[in-house]
């Protein structure tokens, strides 16, 4: 069903005919890209939206090892990897695993985490994110500081060696939690819109009922926005 809102008159009121929200609840989203998995600026993404710092800075990490045995091996790998959990509090950070949405790493489900081949003989990898939270003077720079201080000073373990293996990103919580927000934006420039266009014209919204996407706008801002379309119509 397409949700269609109507501003009846240049400064009119946005009536509402429904709305079909896609509740996202507290999931946190990483946000290299859109949404839809596209890169970078598309058609169907409007320059209307909201724009905020994101909540985390996120940097992929990679334990390695090549201890001879096998079994030796994934032991010291998995052992760096709980020693990085039980040292994440005091360092202000977290550890977290996905490609898209994101879920703790925590003692209970560290070892569900897979071990992969590296490109040395006898030699295994697992790989995961340790994320620090922006604001209250946090800025990316200090972000990747903290991680970065936080990789070096993980205990070791035999022959396992941590690292960071990525670029600095971001994530976002509850992304649909900004929905009214949004639309609180998008009535104010249809409003402003309508307003340009003089008496005999009015603007028409569609596809207010599609769930929030987002896309990188800046080094730690994220764009929030609904992939809405305006339409101008002549009044009758």
């Amino acid at each position: 069903m397409k949700l269609t809102l109507v501003i009846a008159t240049i400064l009119g009121v946005i009536v509402p005919n429904a709305v079909f929200a896609q509740d996202t609840g507290t999931q946190e989203v990483i946000v290299t890209a859109q949404r839809s998995h596209g890169d970078g600026y598309s058609s169907n993404m409007p320059v209307v939206g909201l724009r905020r710092s994101a909540d985390f800075a996120v940097q992929e990490v990679t334990i390695t090892g090549d201890t001879r045995d096998a079994i030796l091996r994934q032991d010291e790998i998995y052992q760096m990897l709980a020693n990085a959990i039980g040292a994440a509090p005091h360092a202000g950070v977290q550890i977290a695993s996905g490609e898209e949405t994101l879920q703790l790493v925590t003692m209970a489900n560290y070892r569900n985490l897979s071990l992969k081949k590296d490109n040395r003989p006898d030699s295994q990898k697992l790989s995961f994110l340790v994320k620090s939270p922006l604001g209250s003077g946090i800025d990316a720079k200090l972000a990747q500081a903290k991680i970065a201080s936080f990789v070096k000073g993980v205990k070791p373990v035999g022959r396992a060696l941590m690292e960071t293996s990525d670029d600095l990103t971001f994530s976002v919580v509850g992304p649909d939690q900004y929905r009214g927000a949004i639309a609180d934006i998008i009535a104010a420039d249809a409003k402003a819109m309508a307003a340009k266009l003089g008496d005999g014209y009015g603007v028409e919204i569609e596809g207010l009922n599609r769930p929030v996407e987002w896309a990188r706008s800046g080094l730690s801002e994220v764009l929030l926005y609904i992939p809405y379309k305006l339409v101008l119509l002549p009044k009758r």
